[in-house]
């Protein structure tokens, strides 16, 4: 513990992080983001990604061949999104002449919409730390 006089008043100066770290690494400080719900997870980067293919597809399956999931894997993030929120994010079409379908909904899009914007300011927080923690400090 160091203290430090700074206008007649004696401050404890809690020693750095960076005191007890090798000054010969660099240190990065990571984290992984979602949303829960009830704790359970309900929004991540896998559900963005699902919803983002169903829209390029317009299907579950193509969806989730492209992730290399199974339909049966993506069928059950489908329904956990749509039953842990107010109003659904992907609609289904039974087959039929034009062979069916899905699509996400309005709702779907502001939620990806939200989490890219969260994403980022998540990515700003870690830089930000792991630039904090790799300074060099004077105590």
């Amino acid at each position: 513990m160091r203290y430090l006089v700074l206008f007649n008043k004696i401050i404890m100066v809690q020693p750095s992080v960076k005191s007890f770290l090798s000054k010969e690494s660099n240190y990065k400080v990571r984290g992984s983001l979602w949303i829960e719900c009830d704790d359970q997870r309900f929004f991540g980067p896998g559900r963005v990604e699902l919803l983002e293919r169903i829209e390029e597809t317009g299907s579950i399956n193509k969806a989730a061949k492209q992730m290399g999931m199974s339909y049966k894997k993506a069928w059950e993030m489908i329904n956990a999104l749509n039953s842990q929120a107010s109003k659904p994010f992907v609609i289904t079409q039974a087959g039929g002449e034009n062979g069916g379908g899905s699509v996400i909904t309005t709702e779907a899009k502001l939620l990806i919409a939200y989490h890219g914007e969260l994403r980022q300011r998540f990515v700003d927080f870690l830089k930000t730390e792991t630039e904090q923690l790799n300074l060099t400090l004077i105590f």
